[in-house]
């Protein structure tokens, strides 16, 4: 990418993309093209083909997507394929019909089967069965992939797809029935520190900014709350043993940066026909959900005790990714666990402040 190439960041209010738009503003490039929800909606075919007509973009970061966790994947399964699905879909043939020179489409780890070898490689893509909660947009992000595939092998275009493991920084959904893991846990973890200082104006005040509590979440922080009685242990899903990868956005944001600014040579020798036309993004690590919500815990400040209700699902076992090819590159990621989840929740807590 040049310095007066047109970038489009579709999706650029979200978690990923306004970290991409934080990284490219910060690096010198001044011709971004921007369009919100309400100025340009990505479902509707027309409305995307005129946008690319009549902007004609040279580099695309294709970051729009309906995500959210367990509970909305299990609750909206029609609208995660579907909306995923029908953006990534006018999106990669606009940017084909007007010659876009680089396309970078961000999916997730979870298009890997459920019992994939671990770490996961890049050719462990459609090997095995999905984790059944999320399947929906594991399908739709896996449609997106074999786009870009057929569309370089049929007309020589240049799109790649990057799948990073899961994702937190500044900008996430906090709604606790959209929300991932570290989001969900940071807001669980504050709500019960106020509810165990007896703060519910403070409580009322965070479900004015982030949405409302679910009703099983609100009787637990009514229990840690009860004045004169023991309180009860904070109530988190699952039985905390699954493993998970956690990456802070903007070591994403630069990962993708990264690979858009490789020389021709590089970018291109990951787009040939006897591959799939994808790359990892992650740390590398991982931990239980278990010992992520100790960390957390310790960050906000709850100081009371954890419980697990088995009777919720877990998800996939282990989402470790394999991250030697975007290693052999020559990136790695700079921000630590700790560092992270201090600067997700400075960034949470910013927003009573005003």
């Amino acid at each position: 990418m040049n310095e007066n190439d047109k970038i489009y960041i579709a999706g650029h209010t979200g978690l990923v993309g306004s970290a991409i738009l934080r990284r490219i503003q910060s690096d010198g490039y001044n011709n971004i093209i921007l369009r919100t929800h309400d100025e340009l909606d990505l479902e509707r075919q027309i409305e995307v083909e005129n946008f690319f007509e009549k902007e004609s973009p040279d580099h695309v970061f294709l970051t729009a997507a309906k995500v959210g966790g367990i509970m909305a994947n299990n609750k909206y399964p029609a609208e995660f394929i579907y909306k995923n699905m029908i953006i990534e879909s006018n999106i990669i043939h606009s940017a084909y019909k007007t010659g876009v020179n680089r396309l970078l489409f961000l999916g997730s780890s979870c298009i890997y089967p459920k019992f994939a070898p671990q770490p996961m490689k890049e050719e462990h893509l459609l090997t095995g069965q999905l984790e059944p909660t999320n399947e929906p947009y594991a399908i739709a992000k896996i449609a997106g992939i074999k786009l870009c595939q057929a569309y370089n092998r049929q007309y020589g275009s240049t799109f790649l797809s990057v799948m990073p493991t899961n994702v937190y920084g500044p900008e996430d959904n906090y709604n606790l029935e959209k929300s991932h893991v570290i989001p969900a846990m940071i807001r669980k973890f504050h709500l019960a520190k106020l509810a165990m200082q007896d703060q519910w104006d403070m409580i009322k005040k965070d479900e004015a900014l982030y949405g409302s509590i679910p009703k099983d979440v609100m009787e637990n922080l009514n229990g840690l709350g009860a004045a004169g009685s023991t309180p009860r242990a904070f109530k988190l899903w699952g039985t905390g043993s699954p493993r998970r990868e956690l990456l802070y956005v903007d070591d994403l944001a630069d990962a993708c940066v990264f690979i858009m600014e490789l020389e021709e040579s590089l970018f291109n020798s990951m787009l040939g026909n006897d591959q799939i036309p994808l790359v990892n993004i992650g740390c590398g690590d991982d931990q239980t959900i278990k010992e992520l919500a100790v960390k957390v815990a310790g960050v906000v400040g709850y100081t009371g005790e954890i419980e697990w209700d088995h009777e919720r699902p877990d998800g996939t076992p282990r989402k470790l990714l394999d991250i030697n090819r975007i290693k052999d590159l020559g990136w790695q990621p700079k921000i630590s666990l700790e560092q992270g989840i201090g600067l997700a929740y400075q960034n949470y807590l910013a927003k009573f402040r005003h």
